[in-house]
């Protein structure tokens, strides 16, 4: 991998995009001390770089009736490269499953998973989980509250 030569500034700016993807050019570049054009150059280099990746609306899963969140914990019956591939693709068609790890350990990965109600988390357990191709076991852990949620990573800009 390419070390990359950030500086202060584009270290400012992706602070300020990771906390408010919504804030618009001028107010980007004033907050950042540069006038709007190179600023704009500055964020386009940033996402041609692969640094930022995409842009989207953070939705509040209660207010959208999804008021179950589970993490499960699959186990497969054989790790073989393809049939590891065989469950990321099979999740990949379950929108339910918010986030998937494959992990290092006795669990093979790891899944985020919402659902509106326990009634509708049993179903797709049953039908999507523990019943997909080469899954040994699911183990499943319903959340009680999230204390934090911070996508991103931490940015050190110095200040």
């Amino acid at each position: 991998m390419a070390e990359l030569n950030l500086d202060e500034i584009d270290l400012q700016i992706l602070n300020r995009l990771q906390h408010d993807g919504r804030v618009t050019n001028v107010e980007l570049a004033q907050s950042v001390g540069l006038t709007a054009p190179p600023c704009l150059r500055r964020m386009r280099a940033l996402e041609d770089d692969g640094i930022i990746t995409a842009y989207h609306a953070a939705i509040d899963p209660i207010k959208m009736g999804y008021t179950i969140t589970v993490f499960a914990m699959v186990s497969l019956k054989s790790q073989a490269e393809a049939d590891l591939q065989a469950f990321e693709d099979h999740v990949q068609g379950l929108p339910e499953v918010r986030d998937c790890y494959m992990l290092n350990g006795e669990i093979d990965f790891m899944l985020k998973v919402v659902a509106k109600d326990l009634q509708q988390f049993q179903k797709f357990l049953t039908s999507n989980l523990t019943s997909a191709p080469n899954v040994a076991s699911v183990k499943t852990s319903l959340t009680i509250r999230s204390a934090k949620h911070e996508p991103g990573v931490p940015i050190d800009i110095g200040l």
